[in-house]
Parts: C-alpha cells; structure tokens; sequence
C-alpha cells in the first residue's frame, strides 16, 4: 500500500476501535508483518482489504496457497459481487505457501501413507495463535465463527476441511476446491486406497456433528484416474462419497453441506477463480433489505 493509503487505513482501525465508524478503506493489499515459529519458515500473508472498507462485522476468509489468489481473481471478484450486492464482502487473509506445502497441509497428527503432513500441526498452531489474532486485532475484528471462514484447493483444501473441522469454534465455514480426499493411510490394491481416505474416516469417527457449513468443488476433467472401474474419477468420487459421509452425520444438503461440479473443469486455478463466486455468494450472501 502506499503510504497515504496506509496511514487512512490504521486511522480507521483506529476508530473502530473506539466504535466510531467504519474504516473507509478502497480495495487495497497489505501485507501482514508475521514470523512463524520454528520448524516453519517464513511466508508472506498478504491481506486484501473489502472495498467500502472494515467494520467490526465484516467477514473473515482465510486463503490457503495465498500466493495463488491474483490467478484466481480474488480482488476483482470481490470487488464485483459487492458492488452487485450479491456478497458481503470479506477480509481475505492470502497465506502463501513454501516448499514444505506437502508437509504443512496434511491432516495434524496424523500422517498419510507415506509419513506425509508431519508438520501440518505446526502450521495448525501458526494460523490458531499467530495469524488469526494479529488479523483481528489489526482491522479490529469481531470473533464470530458465523462470519469467519476459510478456503483452499487440492492439498489446501484438504488442510482446511481439517482446521474448521477441528476447531468450529472459530471456523464456521470452508471451501474445499478439488481436495485431496483421496489422502489415505494404506497403500496396496484399490480397496485398501478406498477404504483407508483419511478424511472420510475422520468424519465417521467424530462422535458429534461440529456446527460448520462446508461447501465442495470438483470438475469433471480434475484428474481421469478411476482406481474402482466405476466410470467416475476419484476426484469427483471421493467428494460425493464425503458428502455423503456428512449427510450420514447429520449435515444437510444444500444447507450444511454443498457440492458443486464443474463441468469441464480442471485442476488449475482457472477453473477455481471460475468456482470462486459460487462459493463466496453460498459463504457470505448479501443480506436481503
């Protein structure tokens, strides 16, 4: 940001947090000052900024392989489903990734098949105790879970469906774009890949539905292995085998739980920043005068 931008965007945290007024903040980027703990190295967090500015009220998304956010046209989308009213529009928190994604964006505490994820609850801790708050007391943030919610694609995405899962009671909504839930514990034949998909056994094994909203993306060219034969790709199977694994739970479709399918999708950023939208209008919908 450039220094006139800066100054009027710390005077209006300023004032927020006296309960004065809004902060009357243009779409801008900041980036946010923060140094992991060891083992994890360094990243940038850079932060766009809603344009019309901050409240105490406004939405919190959290972005996995935040470098990836430009190919996904965040800020113009944003941009452009507030100005339609058809979102409220969030802080999003872009975290960018390192060349220990692998390791960062497994399931905390419990590896794959091939000892994958070993530091994912060091970067769990690092957004819990370190990013999380700096964001909210930097624009002044409510804590509701309602209105903070995260998202990621692939590996991201599998890590974010594990951080809201684990912790509903800051997180009460992600998006899972074309996520790794064929991350599984077993190698051998198909049916040991199939029947040990570490996301699906998690969800079993919880005793107790956590309040979230959880919305899934997959597209019909995300990948064209078919470990089954069944004529459907894992990527789109083992999203709608999940789904079906929370409505078991007790979530509900098209309430608590959504899918939804691009046609000739790929795995690439394009057709996530496509998805984008749907997504950000089933988050965060503009409230109906």
């Amino acid at each position: 940001m450039s220094k006139p931008s800066s100054l009027r965007a710390g005077l209006g945290r300023l004032l927020v947090g006296l309960g004065l007024t809004e902060v009357a903040v243009a779409a801008a980027e900041e980036v946010l000052p923060l140094t992991p703990e060891a083992p994890l190295v360094p990243r940038e967090i850079r932060v766009y900024l809603p344009p019309g500015g901050v409240t105490p009220e406004t939405p919190l998304v959290l972005a996995l392989d935040g470098q990836n956010m430009p190919a996904w046209r965040l800020a113009e989308t944003v941009a452009r489903l507030a100005e339609e009213r058809r979102i409220v529009a969030p802080v999003v928190v872009a975290i960018a990734n390192t060349p220990d994604r692998v390791e960062e964006y497994g399931l905390a505490g419990t590896p794959d098949y091939k000892g994958r994820g070993r530091l994912a609850a060091d970067f769990q801790r690092f957004v819990l105790a370190q990013v999380l708050p700096a964001v909210r007391e930097r624009y002044g943030l409510h804590a509701d879970p309602a209105r903070t919610g995260l998202m990621g694609a692939s590996l991201g995405g599998l890590s974010v469906l594990d951080l809201a899962w684990r912790r509903p009671d800051l997180f009460g909504f992600a998006g899972v774009f074309s996520g790794s839930l064929w991350w599984r514990g077993e190698e051998g034949d198909w049916q040991a890949h199939q029947r040990s998909r570490l996301a699906h056994r998690f969800v079993r094994e919880t005793a107790r539905r956590p309040a979230l909203r959880l919305w899934f993306q997959a597209g019909t060219l995300d990948e064209t292995d078919d470990r089954d034969g069944n004529g459907v790709i894992d990527a789109i199977q083992d999203t709608t085998e999940l789904v079906d694994e929370l409505a078991a739970k007790g979530f509900t479709r098209g309430r608590d739980v959504v899918y939804h399918q691009v046609e000739g999708g790929r795995h690439d950023e394009a057709t996530w920043a496509e998805a984008l939208p749907v997504f950000l209008e089933w988050a965060l919908p503009a409230r109906r005068e």
